[in-house]
């Protein structure tokens, strides 16, 4: 890479040069290579956004209010992410630079003033909340393989979840090209498993038990939209990752085209797939075998149970065997995005230098990789439902309610910048997912909430002292008197 001055002019010259049909980065000079089109790309954000999520999810969603009525949680997710993909779209036609949210918000904030902050805060969630949203696939493959493997201990849930994770790591330790390939077979494993469920609950739906709701599902108290806080939060944990084609813009052909196009179908696709997936189950399994999910052992692995109950046990294992293989396409999919985010706040001068490291012969960023992959098995430790509260309620403040603001600060500070991609209906896409965000952060437990805000304010304390120390903003007017 360049110097900043140097890799911000190369880079918007790159881009010019990656948007034109059949051109793509040779990597001298430590450019990472333009490999993955629409289809790596979209799969890509299907593979994460699907994975294991709504696998083992439905039992904690319906858990969460006790009835079918949890699924106006999953809608009020729905109403989330399309706005918000809206404004990963616009940011990143306009900036397709590995890194995503980091890159969106130094410049969103100013790069050489309060985005240096800004940006080196979501460094700092993200090393909490990344790791831990691999770690959630990693914890709920294992579980899922408790199907097959019975009686299966604590134990063997956490050597299953990093072995899994060192797997993880030596497949994507290799050139980006192959990685497409790897991508896109994972993918179309991932559609076959859910159209497996989708076909199976068509043929065999019974609207009664889908829609069986409990005489005071729709009673309005604070308890309701507690629990409607809860059912949210986990549907916004099942569509994360409809932005991880971002995070690896630099190895993305025609990134200002393919990433809003991706993000969009990515978005609606899912949408689509988890309404069928999720009327599914509860239309063939009784939603009170499996809830609470906290005393249901079947509820780790609801969608074999489905499966054994239609066709029996022998093809629910291979069935089992298809969703370990999407749990693990999704896995895959969010470490090598997750990768690139040290990588690029190195490059930049705001992480450690060793992170900017590219392999010396297969040209990408190992050292990021190894750390995320680690840090990644070590939180496969904490419990299912801990990890995921923690993952959303972390990024909110910072990742997603910062970008909202990015967005509308680079609209009237930057009015001349390329903008392949405009928001819809601009700025009302922009008060939806506010709303939404605060709704999730709000309803969250406090512990939670102390857990983020408390992490967020070391995270400053931590940037102020170290700008002090190197004597930049917000000290660097002091330094000059000195």
């Amino acid at each position: 890479m360049q110097g900043n001055g140097q890799h911000e002019a190369g880079r918007h010259e790159n881009q010019r040069e990656a948007d034109r049909p059949g051109v793509e980065e040779e990597g001298r000079g430590g450019h990472l290579l333009r490999r993955l089109g629409l289809i790596q790309s979209t799969a890509l954000n299907m593979s994460n956004m699907i994975g294991i999520g709504p696998f083992i999810t439905i039992p904690l969603l319906m858990s969460a209010m006790g009835g079918p009525q949890a699924m106006l949680g999953w809608l009020i997710a729905v109403l989330i992410v399309i706005p918000d993909g809206m404004i990963w779209s616009e940011l990143g036609a306009a900036m397709p630079a590995s890194g995503g949210s980091y890159v969106y918000l130094k410049e969103g904030f100013g790069r050489e003033a309060f985005g240096r902050m800004v940006a080196f805060l979501f460094i700092w969630q993200f090393i909490l909340s990344g790791p831990l949203e691999i770690a959630s696939g990693y914890i709920g493959f294992a579980r899922y393989a408790g199907y097959i493997w019975n009686g299966m201990t604590h134990l063997d849930v956490i050597v299953v979840s990093a072995a899994i994770g060192i797997i993880n790591i030596i497949l994507l330790y290799r050139r980006i090209g192959s990685i497409g390939k790897i991508t896109v077979s994972l993918w179309v494993g991932t559609l076959l498993t859910t159209a497996a469920v989708i076909v199976t609950g068509a043929f065999h739906f019974n609207s009664k038990l889908a829609f069986d709701f409990p005489p005071w599902a729709f009673r309005f108290s604070f308890g309701f939209f507690l629990g409607l806080g809860t059912a949210t939060r986990i549907g916004v944990y099942d569509y994360l990752g409809y932005y991880d084609v971002c995070y690896i813009a630099e190895e993305v052909k025609s990134p200002r085209r393919v990433i809003p196009r991706s993000i969009i179908i990515s978005v609606i696709a899912v949408a689509v797939i988890y309404l069928a997936i999720n009327l599914s189950i509860i239309g063939v399994i009784p939603w009170r075998e499996f809830v609470p999910a906290s005393s249901r052992p079947g509820s780790d692995f609801v969608v074999s149970i489905f499966m054994e109950r239609i066709y029996g046990a022998r093809i629910a294992r291979i069935f089992t065997a298809m969703v370990l293989w999407t749990a693990f396409g999704s896995v895959f999919a969010l470490l090598l995005g997750y990768s690139r985010i040290p990588f690029a706040a190195a490059v930049d001068g705001n992480f450690f230098r060793i992170f900017a490291r590219l392999h010396p012969t297969k040209n990408f960023p190992h050292v990021s990789l190894l750390v995320i992959g680690v840090l990644s098995i070590i939180g496969s430790l904490f419990s299912l439902g801990t990890v995921i509260d923690a993952l959303v309620t972390t990024r909110i403040l910072v990742q997603f309610m910062g970008q909202i603001l990015a967005v509308s600060l680079l609209r009237q500070r930057a009015p001349g910048m390329a903008r392949p991609y405009r928001i819809w209906l601009y700025p009302i896409p922009n008060l939806i997912a506010l709303i939404g965000w605060i709704f999730v952060f709000a309803t969250t437990d406090l512990s939670i909430i102390l857990f983020g805000t408390g992490s967020l304010a070391l995270g400053a304390t931590v940037f102020l002292v170290w700008s002090r120390l190197s004597r930049r903003w917000p000290f660097e007017r002091s330094a000059a008197v000195d």
